[in-house]
């Protein structure tokens, strides 16, 4: 699933190859994937001209000119990309946008799970303020994390994943990043130690550092997808790669969590 790291490497690659295009038209293939708009919303980023493109969270916003904007969130298995030409898309593409110049802006989805939709500029404000923090700013230090921790009750899995809190951290990294920090991702983010805290600051940095490096180079190819080498994700039964005990599997939120039961306590 896309997370942080795949959402912005896609975004540094758009920046490139999308900005400055002109849409002449806007083709739906798929209506559940504007929901809860309509395919003929679409038609209002006709003959305009993609300006700039950000990241926010897991979500893609692709400024317009004309004060319009698209928002784009991959879900589980979406995609982003442009095509040299719009006529020869896959079978997987859901939405896409003709620019003059022939080529094709792409939202390939899977599952179909995905959403495109239109908005004024003057909505993104609302549309974005539940998001929390991003965790590469400059705001995002480790007091303002301990802030945020002793204010919860909630699971530390849970609390990671919780986009009102940190901004586009998902499944695979909340589980990596809480082994790094050794806490087990059952405890109430509230009865973590201070030192505990500060150790998960940084393995949210790092391992999303490293995601985003290999993301970068995974996404060079339209389709692709990074697989980096995870250290507990998926690894149910293995052995851990520092104790050597099994790696455990468990349900929170109706999402598997992975965890060292003996490094993690």
């Amino acid at each position: 699933m896309p997370e942080l790291p795949e959402v912005e490497a896609v975004c540094k690659k758009l920046r490139k190859e999308a900005v400055g295009g002109v849409i002449a038209e806007a083709f739906v293939l798929r209506p559940g994937s504007v929901k809860p708009q309509y395919p003929a919303d679409l038609d209002n980023a006709v003959a305009k001209t993609i300006l700039k493109l950000e990241r926010r969270g897991k979500n893609i916003l692709l400024h317009l000119s004309g004060g319009l904007a698209l928002r784009v969130h991959l879900r589980m298995t979406g995609n982003l990309f442009i095509i040299p030409d719009a006529r020869f898309h896959s079978a997987q593409v859901r939405v896409y946008f003709r620019f003059r110049d022939g080529r094709g802006l792409v939202f390939e989805d899977t599952r179909a799970l995905g959403r495109v939709t239109i908005h004024e500029e003057t909505a993104l404000d609302g549309l974005m303020e539940k998001i929390g923090i991003e965790p590469l700013s400059k705001g995002f230090t480790a007091a303002k994390l301990q802030s945020m921790a002793k204010k919860s009750r909630k699971p530390a899995k849970i609390f990671l994943m919780d986009q009102q809190h940190i901004a586009g951290i998902g499944n695979m990294y909340a589980a990596e990043a809480l082994f790094r920090a050794h806490i087990n991702p059952k405890q109430p983010i509230q009865a973590v130690t201070k030192r505990k805290i500060e150790a998960l600051h940084k393995a949210i940095l790092d391992v999303l550092r490293k995601a985003m490096k290999d993301a970068v180079r995974s996404y060079s190819k339209p389709g692709s997808y990074q697989q980096m080498d995870f250290a507990v994700y998926c690894r149910k039964a293995k052995p851990c790669n520092v104790c050597k005990q099994a790696i455990a599997r468990i349900v929170q939120g109706g999402r598997s969590t992975y965890y060292c039961p003996a490094c993690q306590r």
